[in-house]
């Protein structure tokens, strides 16, 4: 098991991003809350993993912090969630946040996110109680007050991708982006802004 990687940034694409490791290119997936963290391109820096091997692909998601991990983990237990929802749940929200929403039975929070809805949402509640009261989830995460841009292409773009494949319909996505993209906006930007707005 791949427990953590310690590298430099080559690539950051979201949900996907290259991390080079003493020459070994690795590629991960990543929620937007650890795509918020991330230094900027040819920087080092240290991610907790997780593998997940499946019959057709191998799959490493990366996360900037341990209690991420611990919920993306928590969350694969939940019947009917998968690592693309899990993923979507952890970039809508951090770790903190979606245990306060569990905490006070909130589903319409819940709901708000991609791919969930009123039963999985209450489904979430229900199995998720007693898994975080096992777990220490930190308080939340701090986005950095400046960001690096995620590509020089085109921020727009990237964002409309980036939601896409995190479970929103390209017309939603694209929607979305274009309700918040201002000019000089980088891809990261947009996004949290994005999702914020979808978020309330």
């Amino acid at each position: 098991m791949i427990g953590r990687l310690s590298g430099l940034i080559l690539e950051k694409r979201p949900p996907a991003l290259l991390v080079d490791v003493q020459g070994v290119g690795y590629e991960l997936e990543a929620p937007m809350s650890t795509f918020y963290d991330l230094p900027g391109l040819g920087e080092r820096v240290t991610l907790f993993t997780h593998l997940m091997v499946r019959e057709d692909a191998h799959i490493l998601y990366a996360f900037s912090r341990d209690d991420q991990r611990q919920l993306f983990r928590a969350l694969l237990k939940v019947s009917g969630v998968g690592a693309k929802m899990a993923l979507a749940i952890l970039s809508g929200m951090s770790a903190s946040e979606f245990a306060a929403c569990v905490q006070a039975d909130d589903a319409l929070a819940l709901t708000r996110l991609p791919g969930i809805g009123k039963k999985t949402a209450e489904r979430l509640i229900i199995e998720m109680r007693d898994r975080l009261d096992k777990m220490s989830l930190g308080q939340g995460i701090t986005l950095p007050a400046t960001t690096a841009n995620l590509s020089v292409e085109s921020p727009v773009a990237d964002a409309v991708s980036a939601l896409t494949a995190l479970g929103y319909r390209p017309l939603d996505a694209s929607r979305m982006v274009r309700a918040v993209a201002g000019e000089g906006m980088a891809s990261e930007e947009i996004i949290r802004a994005a999702l914020k707005g979808a978020l309330g």
